[in-house]
């Protein structure tokens, strides 16, 4: 898989969010023409307190059967610290790292955070579906930045996440009786698309199938379990 790196993750805060400022730019909200969905990645990152490691699982989808076909993870020292709207600059080099290992190429990529619905326009979906040049969605389970109604009970129910008078993203409601969640467009993609392929990809749970087992995995990965890369 090519990834393209388009700067220096040792950045201090400051010098990281001009970065994020200037990439934004670079975003294109329209899904490629010959776009097609046989296979997605869903993309995760965990850690502990106690842990100066991070765990990142890169896990291949097919689709509409949602069978996970393989596996990439990554264990890295935590280069970055935690800070609100820098989650990229955290997590972006060990998920580049397993996504690295990857065989297949997916046709799209769902980011356990935020695209567009960003302070200055680039969450994590945005800035890595840029240095993959890859069709990316942000599926987050609460909203970083922006306004909005609750949407209807019914799973497909959306209202449109509004920041500074402009959509940055749609509340979805994917499974009665539970919270919505807060999908952006990331890179290559627009917010119709982005919002149907995540409410295919829910089963029976709240979250989209390629980020739940991403997650899954990536705790497995960080208790010590050993985790199969094909299967």
């Amino acid at each position: 898989m090519i990834i393209h790196d388009a700067h220096s993750w040792e950045l201090d805060v400051a010098g990281a969010q001009e970065v994020q400022r200037q990439l934004a730019q670079k975003l294109r909200l329209q899904v490629p023409g010959d776009f097609r969905l046989t296979s997605l990645c869903g993309c995760d990152v965990s850690g502990a307190k106690n842990d100066d490691r991070v765990y990142a699982v890169a896990v291949v989808l097919s689709y509409p059967e949602l069978t996970v076909k393989e596996v990439a993870t990554a264990v890295c020292p935590a280069t970055f610290p935690y800070v609100p709207g820098l989650l990229s600059f955290r997590e972006g080099p060990p998920l580049l790292k397993a996504l690295r290992r990857l065989r297949a190429v997916p046709d799209v990529f769902l980011f356990d955070g935020q695209g567009l619905a960003h302070p200055r326009g680039l969450g994590i979906a945005s800035h890595l579906g840029l240095l993959l040049e890859r069709p990316a969605i942000g599926v987050a389970k609460k909203p970083l930045v922006g306004v909005y109604t609750s949407p209807g009970p019914e799973p497909g129910d959306t209202v449109p996440l509004v920041y500074r008078e402009h959509q940055v993203g749609t509340v979805l409601r994917t499974k009665r009786g539970v919270k919505p969640v807060f999908v952006s467009p990331g890179h290559l993609m627009d917010f119709d698309t982005a919002t149907r392929i995540t409410l295919a990809c829910c089963r029976s749970y709240r979250l989209p199938e390629p980020i739940r087992q991403a997650h899954h995995l990536s705790n497995r990965l960080r208790r010590g379990e050993k985790i199969s890369n094909i299967y």
